[in-house]
């Protein structure tokens, strides 16, 4: 069935939020060449900003902030390219996309940009596909875009699309961005990858930082974010989230994470964000509904 849209719509805005790995362990290896892992997702109440319309020339277009990201490797692109493929849908779509989210910085970025489109989308064409359905599409273009489709804090398992809600409550970070662009590719084949880390089992407890096995080649690539690390020490306890490149440190109220970052910043790029259960983009889809 095909489905069209009468009218074309005027922009909306639509935010794609970053997440972190509060936790990080690579319990394995699949027979499909995957690795297995365990991770704690939490959302973030800041991240990239997508400007979306429909329009009647079946075409996909997208602008960008970023000159170094090229329309033809944009995840995004790919995400609604698939979403009309998918559903057999006529209209096209207009996207303006707003990079806030460092590339290569283990925020997820891309994966939240192409949620955020298939979500977006998913309501502006009519699709009616679910939250399932759209995270199942979502996987197909990468490990963490289901995640962002849920929009809620996960313990994950497998490439990281098993999910699991959990309930970690506000929690208050600051982000420090050593401007560099790890490769995850990089890191899960670099010799030094510990890959049989031994499974934690969901526990109150367990719902906070912890250790990040990418961390030790991640190092061994980048040397100089290991010092950042040393020298980031004298403000808390400091985290890697993801594959790197970002740190991140927590902190018990928004007004420390603040001084902190005030501090910081004269030494390195930083930002202090507040963690949220509940994505900014399901605030967004709820309006729109």
């Amino acid at each position: 069935m095909v489905v069209t849209r009468a009218t074309e719509t005027p922009s909306e805005l639509w935010p794609a939020p970053a997440k972190l790995n509060l936790f990080l362990r690579v319990t394995g290896k699949s027979s499909s060449g995957y690795h297995d892992l365990q991770t704690l997702f939490q959302i973030l109440n800041w991240g990239d900003e997508l400007s979306i319309s429909i329009n009647h020339s079946g075409n996909i277009t997208r602008s960008c902030n970023l000159k170094d990201l090229s329309e033809a490797e944009d995840i995004s692109v790919k995400a609604a390219r698939m979403l009309k493929s998918c559903c057999d849908i006529r209209m096209g779509a207009d996207i303006v996309l707003n990079k806030r989210i460092p590339m290569g910085a283990g925020l997820g970025g891309g994966s939240s940009d192409a949620a955020t489109v298939l979500v977006a989308l998913n309501s502006l064409w009519s699709c009616g596909l679910t939250s399932p359905q759209l995270a199942e599409l979502g996987l197909q273009l990468g490990a963490d875009v289901p995640v962002f489709v849920h929009g809620c804090s996960a313990w994950a398992e497998g490439r990281g699309e098993k999910l699991q809600a959990v309930s970690l409550g506000s929690r208050h970070y600051v982000l420090v961005f050593p401007g560099l662009h790890v490769s995850t590719a990089g890191v899960f084949n670099h010799a030094a990858l510990k890959r049989d880390s031994k499974p934690l089992e969901i526990q109150l407890s367990r719902l906070a930082p912890g250790r990040n096995d990418c961390e030790i080649p991640v190092f061994a690539m980048y040397p100089e974010l290991k010092r950042i690390k040393q020298e980031a020490s004298h403000w808390g306890q400091v985290y890697m989230t993801g594959t790197g490149s970002t740190l991140f440190l927590p902190f018990d109220s928004e007004k420390s994470a603040i001084k902190a970052a005030g501090e910081l910043k004269c030494r390195y790029n930083v930002r202090a964000v507040e963690g949220v259960d509940r994505s900014p983009l399901l605030d967004r889809l709820s309006f729109e509904g």
